[in-house]
């Protein structure tokens, strides 16, 4: 098939490349637009673009797929197939409606589980023990469309979604080229999501990843995985916002909500249920360190309290 890939961040990097290496002839890719970067916000290619122009194929990049010079473009290139990872506008009918076989997403959960902008951050947060990669038809309603194929994927104890997500990437971009082959050769046909298990998945915001200490430290440990990288879990010591990286339960005698026991070796945050350690910290304006290097730093003692 004639197929033109749309994507814009790293994590579509696997699909892209695995697609370029198919059978499937890539004549064209959609990303977003150059985006401001750095400190001196300077614009630069997403990463599908750049990887794109090593490909050398042409790259489209609409302020909005509405916009007709784009539509008319991709429907210039002729493809029957538009797989698309993380691309990261919505789409409308007058686009779906310009190939045979439409957009075929690759979504990172197990639909009709965790619809939505941030599947893998929300199914690290609940807990979740399996999760996995979905192909399906893009239609209008949020990843509603029916299902081509499903991957799964068992979470591990200390994933974070950085982890979890670059997993699903590396095994989504084999189901994805497996979805484009069974479609071309008419082996494989799509399913209609069930009604029943729908959960939704919205952006994570950075005030979402503010750490309530008086939640209990399970609690705390999945949402610090399920921010990391992006947005980053949070609190505050002394009026500033510092970043925390992955924590650990403590088994031994609890601390109050936010108040800590520093050690010559490690930090430890009380909370409703045991302590957890921190792992690492980012104070505003440094480097990220260890958790006891940070304590030395800021000569901090025991009886302090985060989340002041």
């Amino acid at each position: 098939m004639r197929v033109v890939f749309a994507g814009t961040p790293e994590v579509a990097l696997p699909a892209l490349d695995a697609v370029a290496a198919s059978r499937h002839e890539l004549v064209g890719v959609v990303t977003r637009p150059d985006a401001p970067s750095g400190r001196g916000r300077r614009l630069v290619a997403s990463p599908v673009a750049q990887r794109a122009d090593e490909l050398g194929v042409p790259i489209l990049k609409p302020t909005h797929p509405r916009e007709p010079d784009f539509q008319a473009a991709l429907a210039g290139l002729r493809p029957d197939a538009c797989p698309v990872v993380a691309y990261g506008a919505l789409l409308p009918q007058s686009a779906l409606d310009l190939m045979p076989h439409g957009w075929i997403n690759l979504h990172f959960s197990v639909l009709p589980s965790w619809r939505g902008a941030a599947p893998v951050q929300h199914s690290l947060w609940a807990g979740d023990e399996v999760t996995g990669a979905t192909t399906f038809r893009i239609v209008k309603e949020l990843d509603a469309g029916p299902v081509f194929g499903v991957m799964t994927e068992r979470i591990r104890p200390g994933d974070t979604a950085g982890d979890l997500l670059a997993r699903l990437a590396e095994g989504g971009a084999g189901l994805l080229v497996q979805t484009l082959d069974g479609i071309e050769d008419g082996t494989l046909e799509a399913r209609e999501q069930q009604a029943e298990g729908v959960s939704f998945a919205p952006k994570i915001t950075v005030e979402d990843a503010r750490i309530d200490w008086a939640h209990p430290a399970v609690a705390i440990d999945r949402q610090v995985r399920a921010c990391d990288p992006a947005p980053g879990a949070w609190s505050t010591f002394g009026g500033e916002r510092i970043k925390i990286g992955p924590v650990r339960s403590v088994d031994r005698e609890p601390l109050p909500p936010g108040v800590l026991d520093v050690t010559k070796n490690a930090v430890l945050v009380g909370t409703s249920t045991s302590p957890v350690q921190l792992g690492d910290v980012k104070a505003f304006g440094k480097k990220q360190m260890a958790a006891a290097d940070w304590a030395r730093g800021v000569r901090l003692e025991s009886g302090a309290r985060l989340g002041d």
